[in-house]
């Protein structure tokens, strides 16, 4: 079936299921002569590694990235980059109460219709750890976006109704929860010692920062910059809301205080989040996303079987109380791969206009 590749001309396809053998992802269209390695990947990876703190699950897994292909002594070959992840601690014996009944708030109930079969081990493809093979497959964007000097950040702005307040990113890095401002992360911390103890998750805001993004990415109609984003972001489970710049807020605003008047200088504000008609403007990215509370929380929930019976469920096992933290190396992730699909678009179209001509290996 389709639906598991992404991209035009940085194309990613991952494959593999939550309790599967392995999951993996093959990038196609990374320019050939780019330093890569595994080490470089997994530092990515262990962002989003699970068991790392409290409210995760203690599923143990090393996340070991292995390059199957694309890659030749240290540099990218311009063929397709293969990667793959081996699970090591699915633990199927949880699910085995669930064979037979649909998790309220997870896929189970929406696959089995669609393809009627579904694995019942930890939501197969439908988990949260599918989204491993993006992270890996983001690193390798990541890399691209190197050379052109972009960086994309991202943390989180609220958890369980805590908001963070200031925007420091090197702070980002140096706590569990990637939160920006240190006082909202030890209330964000207390608030999960709370739940904990009742039993239920959270959900909060991941904000999505990309700096040095050059003027012009993003196509005019339907693959607008900000249409893929979107896409890219919404295709992450937990997703349930997606703005950029102003968001919503521009709903209560009029045209006088929406738009962001120009200088000969650049910009004066950044209400539009860094695209005009869906073509990036040289402005920082800005993007709010709503992340949903995990379903598998601890207390009774009702729902029906396969054959439809209602029935009360307490879910039990291994589940982290929030995607909060380990979604934000995934959101990261899936920018990258937008922007690293547009930039190579457009220097296409650059080099088009600038008809650059092919290099001549023989002398004439």
């Amino acid at each position: 079936m389709a639906g598991n590749s992404f991209g035009t001309l940085f194309r990613v396809t991952t494959f593999g299921e939550s309790h599967g053998k392995a999951l993996g992802a093959v990038i196609d269209g990374c320019p050939p002569g780019l330093t890569l390695n595994e080490a470089y990947i997994q530092e990515e990876l262990d962002k989003r590694r699970p068991g790392k703190g409290k409210g995760e699950t203690p599923r143990k897994e090393r996340d070991r990235v292995e390059i199957l292909s694309g890659v030749f002594e240290g540099l990218t070959t311009g063929t397709p980059i293969a990667l793959i992840i081996y699970n090591e601690d699915p633990q199927s014996s949880a699910y085995e109460s669930l064979r037979e009944v649909f998790r309220p708030g997870h896929a189970d109930f929406t696959y089995y219709m669609k393809y009627g079969i579904r694995d019942h081990r930890g939501g197969g493809r439908a988990s949260g750890r599918e989204t491993v093979a993006r992270v890996a497959a983001g690193a390798v964007a990541k890399r691209l976006l190197e050379e052109y000097g972009i960086e994309v950040h991202a943390y989180t702005i609220n958890l369980g109704g805590i908001e963070a307040k200031e925007r420091d990113l090197n702070f980002v890095y140096q706590n569990r929860l990637f939160a920006p401002d240190p006082e909202a992360y030890e209330k964000m911390l207390q608030k999960i010692e709370e739940t904990v103890k009742e039993g239920d998750t959270l959900g909060g805001i991941v904000e999505i920062l990309a700096k040095n993004v050059p003027v012009g990415l993003g196509e005019p109609v339907f693959d607008k910059l900000s249409a893929d984003l979107a896409k890219a972001i919404f295709s992450v489970g937990a997703v349930k809301g997606f703005e950029m710049g102003a968001g919503f807020k521009v709903a209560y605003l009029k045209g006088s205080q929406n738009n962001d008047p120009i200088t000969k200088k650049g910009f004066t504000k950044n209400d539009a989040g860094g695209t005009l008609g869906g073509i990036s403007s040289g402005q920082d990215l800005i993007i709010r996303v709503a992340v949903k509370p995990i379903p598998s929380h601890r207390l009774p929930q009702k729902t029906i079987n396969l054959h439809k019976e209602e029935v009360e469920i307490q879910i039990s096992g291994r589940h982290d109380l929030s995607a909060i933290p380990r979604i934000v190396p995934v959101l990261s992730a899936m920018t990258r791969i937008v922007l690293a699909d547009h930039l190579l678009r457009q220097l296409a179209l650059l080099a088009f206009r600038n008809r650059l001509s092919f290099p001549c290996f023989f002398e004439d």
